[in-house]
């Protein structure tokens, strides 16, 4: 139970203390991780049909998914992101289309695409933020706003 503890509050210090840019990326990571293990148990399968046994859970995971890509979108800064905002806009909105689609229909195939999709992103950022240095937590950084 310490350990639990422990690795939680260092989870919490880690969000607390990062920049914009690194809070971004842990979303990312967050939502490629989520949908791994959603693929994952639609693809651990031994037959045609899903174990419903997975089903809830294969739910579980793309629904935190498109909750992640929601909570970027809602954090999208239009006044100072412009165009860049405006199209990440547009590709989250159909990220969530895509994976609520697949998420009723078990299509590994969307869920893969918008997973790699979601990974390129990340990358972007990892390199934005490396440019950028460590930045200050809350700061506005390409059109986006996790100030709170």
């Amino acid at each position: 139970m310490a350990y639990t503890n422990a690795v939680s509050s260092y989870k919490e210090t880690g969000v607390k203390t990062a920049s914009q840019g690194q809070l971004v990326i842990m979303l990312y990571d967050a939502a490629v991780k989520n949908l791994d293990q959603g693929l994952e148990l639609l693809t651990s399968n031994t037959g045609e049909k899903i174990d419903p046994r997975n089903i809830e859970k294969i739910s579980k995971h793309l629904l935190k998914a498109q909750e992640i890509i929601t909570e970027l979108t809602v954090s999208l800064d239009f006044d100072q992101g412009g165009e860049v905002a405006k199209n990440l806009f547009s590709l989250y909105v159909w990220f969530n289309k895509e994976l609520l689609e697949a998420n009723i229909t078990h299509d590994t195939r969307r869920i893969t695409a918008i997973r790699n999709q979601l990974n390129e992103l990340k990358s972007a950022w990892v390199e934005i933020a490396g440019k950028n240095g460590s930045g200050g937590a809350g700061n506005s950084i390409g059109g986006l706003n996790i100030a709170g």
